[in-house]
């Protein structure tokens, strides 16, 4: 696709692009052996300790601000598990990804790398990670991801067999493994921990999270939701338990689903507890709207709603809903919101 193509659109002029690291701690490791190794081509073996402080549990961020933001709140961009900001980038085509399109839609825009994640690093394991990284396979991720039929992945891209109306541009599923990286289970608590670092450094804001990265802003806007003004969670994995007891106003949310997700027995489980949180918002009076892709007569999406060959599509309606709903729920709550109803779409 030639770039002026791919850059259609309004210009971006940004002010300044920096990059910060939140949260961590220091970790102190002792009475482990030294090792020899050899650390640089054509130099000998040097003793290498891993005995004494090492930091752990970082996270990664990389601000994009614009000379004119036409909006108040930045956006925050959470990826999946084992996944990388680079999600948000450019898709596996080659086309801008939503970090572009926030920047045009007047958004400034703060990408991370979750902990463990890419530039985030990872820390020793069993010494500090009480487990060893989980891979994915890409069979495993034809699955998951809603590609295909569980046996339609081959080694050979010719012979693999698609959902019929596949929007993922399946041509460019090997490029789009190549950002992978390892995964650990179980850390749920220090992510979060360094996701509420990300918002109390940056104030205000909109998380717009996509599948653990969607139940993870679910649970920040528990955790700060004077900060939060709006959620958007693109397909999570799962959602948080819900704090019964919270009594500052919660923020709107906008849970966005793709298709083939009725006949996945996983996707099943994951979208009923999310409907269930969803219920659970709406009884407290919150807004909590579905976009639901194949209902709205939108076929063939994947897991991956952001780099869907429709894309740019999906984004023009979450930034609508945004334009509509994303203000400062705390001084007026009690304006346009949902109540027992079923989930509604978004305008």
């Amino acid at each position: 696709m030639p770039a002026t193509d791919a850059l259609a659109g309004p210009s971006v002029t940004l002010r300044g692009i920096d990059s910060f690291h939140v949260a961590g701690s220091v970790r102190t490791l002792a009475g482990l052996p030294v090792e020899q190794r050899v650390l640089a081509q054509g130099a000998a073996a040097r003793p290498v300790d891993p005995n004494g402080d090492h930091m752990t549990g970082q996270m990664y961020c990389q601000a994009y601000r614009l000379v004119q933001p036409r909006h108040p709140f930045p956006v925050l961009l959470w990826h999946g598990g084992g996944m990388t900001g680079t999600n948000w980038e450019t898709t596996p085509d080659g086309r801008p990804g939503w970090l572009w399109r926030f920047l045009q839609a007047g958004y400034d825009v703060v990408v991370s790398d979750a902990v463990e994640r890419g530039r985030s690093s990872w820390s020793k394991y069993p010494e500090i990670y009480a487990s060893e990284p989980i891979f994915r396979t890409l069979d495993e991720a034809w699955d998951m991801f809603r590609l295909g039929p569980a046996k339609g992945y081959a080694t050979d891209a010719a012979a693999r067999t698609a959902f019929p109306e596949q929007q993922f541009p399946l041509p460019y599923f090997d490029q789009f493994a190549k950002q992978w990286v390892p995964r650990w289970a179980g850390h749920e608590a220090i992510t979060s921990a360094a996701y509420d670092a990300l918002i109390e450094r940056i104030g205000p804001c909109i998380v717009v999270g996509h599948s653990q990265g969607g139940g993870f802003a679910m649970l920040a806007a528990q955790r700060q939701p004077a900060r939060v003004q709006a959620v958007v969670a693109l397909e999570p994995s799962g959602a948080p338990a819900f704090d019964t007891g919270l009594t500052t106003p919660r923020p709107p949310h906008l849970t966005v689903w793709g298709d083939t997700i009725r006949s996945h027995p996983v996707w099943q489980r994951y979208h009923a507890t999310v409907d269930a949180f969803g219920s659970a918002l709406r009884a407290t009076g919150a807004r909590s709207d579905v976009l639901d892709l194949p209902l709205e007569g939108i076929h063939g999406n994947s897991h991956f709603l952001m780099m869907d060959r429709n894309s740019d599509a999906i984004f023009e309606r979450v930034a609508g809903w945004l334009e509509h709903h994303a203000t400062d729920h705390t001084t007026d709550h009690t304006t346009d919101r949902t109540t027992d109803q079923a989930p509604t779409s978004p305008p």
